[in-house]
């Protein structure tokens, strides 16, 4: 495991705080381990149809901090739910109970069934990366758990191993067949760009983002319901379009394998809404890797239309945004400064992301919040964010 030192977060009032915090429920000084959340430029729904995708890691964490316990137990706290569990190594069942710490039983669960042997410890947890926001905080607790786990008992793991583990407690605990997206870009993030992803092979390609440009992401306020099945909907969806096209196109093992000319010549062998959701990832797919040689290219105007492009598909096709989300990218699409505007995440509910130029961010987030709360009566919250390094430990201050 690339025990990553994160030198410029040590002194941080968020790794102050859970210091003190990790002394007055545990009574020791603990290692901690952080790991970020992340917005998606383009690329969704395309990572468990095995396709491509370009994520950037954010500026915004999930810290968790550890230390060993004599014990084959783990007391778990979570400073933002104000919430103490206990989990038991020699128990862990797998299955959903739909509790937060799903996600902490899971990782221990996965790390343990592969063979990795964890020692009991203490741990406290607190996060800036907004729930239900479509920023994956989900990701950021579980590979910020995994990281402090295995390094609370000497062991290590490759960031890629550990992203794979960490999809599959989800997978297994949390009930949620997530792409392995949210997991690798936590992992692998890099400050200043953003990662264009072969969601089959694992082969991924650092892009720089140009300096001049801000990541600004705009919560709607509306809390996405990811886990409401919608989510397992469409990937079934999906996999009821592969077996339809195989038929045809043998070859094809996902929708990754599949081009819109091929699409096209049967799409009499897929009813309308199957065709539909099949439609957006193959066309999806295709908008990323033109994304990606556009941002290499540095023309982000033309990466911006791309954006307008794949939100029309999310919404038209996938029909997995929100009237809320459909406002927001109107309202930025609208502003000198945004290059490009769409939703990110799953979707139904959740943020948007704009690329802006760096000197009208502060214009373009006043008038996103005066025009948003102006029609819908709820204030969002607008983050100027900017591509981060991925998960390591926090280096002794």
């Amino acid at each position: 495991m690339g025990e990553t030192s994160l030198n410029e977060s040590a002194n941080s009032p968020v790794v102050h705080a859970l210091k003190i915090l990790f002394a007055e429920l545990y009574g020791d000084s603990p290692a901690i381990y952080r790991a970020p959340g992340r917005v998606n430029l383009i690329g969704e729904h395309t990572d468990y149809n095995d396709g491509f995708v370009m994520p950037a890691a954010l500026d915004l964490y999930t810290y968790v901090a550890v230390s060993p316990r004599p014990d084959r137990k783990l007391q778990v706290y979570s400073a933002n739910l104000k919430e103490k569990c206990e989990l038991d190594l020699d128990s862990i069942p797998a299955g959903r109970s739909g509790h937060w710490s799903d996600y902490v039983r899971g990782v221990a669960g996965v790390l343990q069934s592969a063979g990795y042997q964890l020692r009991g410890a203490d741990l406290a947890i607190i996060s800036d990366v907004p729930l239900g926001s479509g920023l994956s905080s989900s990701a950021a607790l579980e590979v910020s758990a995994a990281w402090a786990l295995l390094s609370n008992s000497h062991l290590g793991a490759s960031p890629t191993e550990i992203a794979q583990m960490c999809q599959k407690s989800e997978h297994v605990y949390v009930e949620t067949m997530c792409g392995i997206m949210d997991q690798f870009i936590s992992c692998h993030g890099r400050a200043g760009h953003a990662l264009m992803l072969d969601c089959r092979s694992l082969e991924f390609q650092l892009l720089p983002i140009p300096p001049a440009v801000r990541l600004m992401v705009c919560n709607t306020m509306v809390k996405h319901e990811h886990a409401s099945g919608e989510y397992n909907t469409r990937r079934r969806e999906c996999e009821e379009g592969v077996r339809s096209l195989a038929e045809v196109l043998p070859g094809i093992r996902a929708l990754r394998d599949v081009t819109l000319d091929e699409l096209e010549k049967h799409r009499e062998r897929l009813n309308p809404v199957i065709y539909k959701r099949v439609r957006h990832v193959v066309s999806e797919n295709e908008r990323v890797n033109k994304a990606a040689r556009l941002l290499e290219a540095g023309d982000v105007a033309a990466f911006g239309r791309l954006m307008a492009d794949s939100h029309r598909s999310l919404r038209d096709d996938y029909e997995v945004s929100i009237a809320e989300l459909d406002l927001m990218v109107e309202l930025a699409s609208r502003q000198t400064g945004v290059y490009g505007a769409r939703m990110t995440g799953g979707g139904f509910g959740g943020s948007t992301i704009n690329l802006v130029d760096a000197d009208h961010t502060e214009d373009v987030r006043q008038k996103l919040e005066k025009d948003y709360q102006g029609k819908t009566g709820m204030k969002p919250v607008i983050l100027i964010c900017e591509a981060s390094d991925g998960a390591g430990a926090v280096a002794e201050s």
